[in-house]
Parts: structure tokens; sequence; C-alpha cells
């Protein structure tokens, strides 16, 4: 039957799409890295079609970039960039909790930050251990969860894009040293902590300071 090619399709194309994500965010497939329709497709043991519709949708997400006559490549995102990045999620995660702090906004969410609690865990311990690989799985995860919280899609799906975007950035430069435990910030269950008390100024500034250390990181980087 058609519809049930077209599921198959589909998940097929999510599928390939995750799997390229994951390549790209753990740094495997580099910044400027070029490729194929045909050799992700031969990679994969698939037909073109589903593939052509991956890698769209990745360049749709900021991942990756097209060019119609040299196949994909990985996104190469500047210092610049990235900054410009830092400062739109601030902007976003600081008209979160300001909504979050409206009397009435908050209180029916509470069961839902046993969840992002959990994520934030998994993810302040990997970053103190210096785990990447573990950390950016687990640091998408709590951020989409606790933007979740305030009932707005769009918002959560921009911010878990521009997180994407971040981690897109940094990866490649963190792989650079052999600890990274004193590079990676691991302030997650202390938001959660102060979301939970209903104090949502001292979640900003946890935040803020967070957002100030990227950039100062960021203007270490070589140009």
């Amino acid at each position: 039957m058609p519809a049930s090619g077209a599921v198959t399709r589909n998940t097929l194309r999510q599928q390939i799409a995750d799997a390229l994500r994951d390549e790209v965010l753990a740094g495997r497939m580099r910044p400027g890295e070029e490729f194929t329709v045909k050799q992700i497709a031969e990679q994969y043991g698939v037909s073109a079609t589903p593939v052509r519709e991956a890698l769209v949708d990745l360049c749709a997400q900021g991942l990756l970039d097209s060019d119609q006559h040299r196949g994909f490549r990985v996104r190469v995102f500047t210092v610049e960039d990235y900054k410009g990045i830092v400062e739109a999620r601030a902007l976003v995660v600081d008209g979160i909790f300001r909504r979050a702090a409206v009397p009435g906004n908050f209180e029916a969410h509470g069961p839902a930050l046993v969840s992002v609690r959990r994520r934030g865990e998994e993810a302040a311990r990997a970053a103190r251990g210096g785990d990447l690989n573990i950390l950016v799985g687990y640091d998408l995860r709590f951020w989409r969860e606790l933007c979740a919280l305030a009932g707005n899609t769009y918002i959560s799906d921009f911010l878990h894009r521009l997180r994407m975007q971040s981690w897109v950035f940094a990866v490649p430069h963190l792989r650079g040293h052999s600890d990274l435990s004193d590079w990676l910030w691991t302030g997650h269950d202390e938001v959660v902590s102060a979301l939970a008390l209903g104090d949502f100024e001292a979640a900003r500034v946890l935040i803020g300071a967070y957002n100030e250390e990227s950039l100062v990181w960021a203007e270490r980087l070589p140009r």
C-alpha cells in the first residue's frame, strides 16, 4: 500500500538525519567536510531519496550547507557566529524565566522538573568528568525539556536549534583539550534547584554567568 511505503521512507529519513546529526555533534564530521547524497547513500546502504530528504532537514536546522554543484558540507561557524548564537539563546532563556516568574505560569509544571533534574544531573556529571560524548546528548535533552516548560513549542524548537549550532562550533575546539573538566559548564542541576524553589532570579544569574563564560572562551580562540 502507498501509505506503508511513505511511512517506511519517512522513518528511514529520520533515522538517517538522526545518525548524521549525531556524527556532526560529536565532531566526527568536521566543519567544512564535504560529501554527496551518493556517498551517504552508499555508506548506509539505502536509496538516494531518503538521504537527500534527511540532508535537507539538517540544512534547515542550520547544521549543513548545500551547494548545487558540490553537494553538502558541515556548516562552518565563526567565532562571531558563535557569539551571536550565545546572545540569541541568552535572550530566549531569559524570556522563558521571566514568563515563568509570573504567578500561575510555573506551578503547574512542577512534576516535569523531576525529569529535567534527571537530565541536568546526568549532564553535570558528564561535564565534571570531561565526557564530551555523553554531555552533548544530555545537555540538549536538558534544555529541550526545560524550555518545554514555557508551553510554547516554537520557543523550545528554536532554542534547541541554537543549542545544536553551539555544539557544532564548540566540539571541534574542545576536542583539542586533553582535560575538559575545567572547560565544561556544570550548572545544570543548580539551575533546576533554583527553579524548584521558585527563585527565577537565581536561575537567570546562573545562566547569565554561563553565557559570559562562553563568550570569554570564544574570544580566546584563534579567528
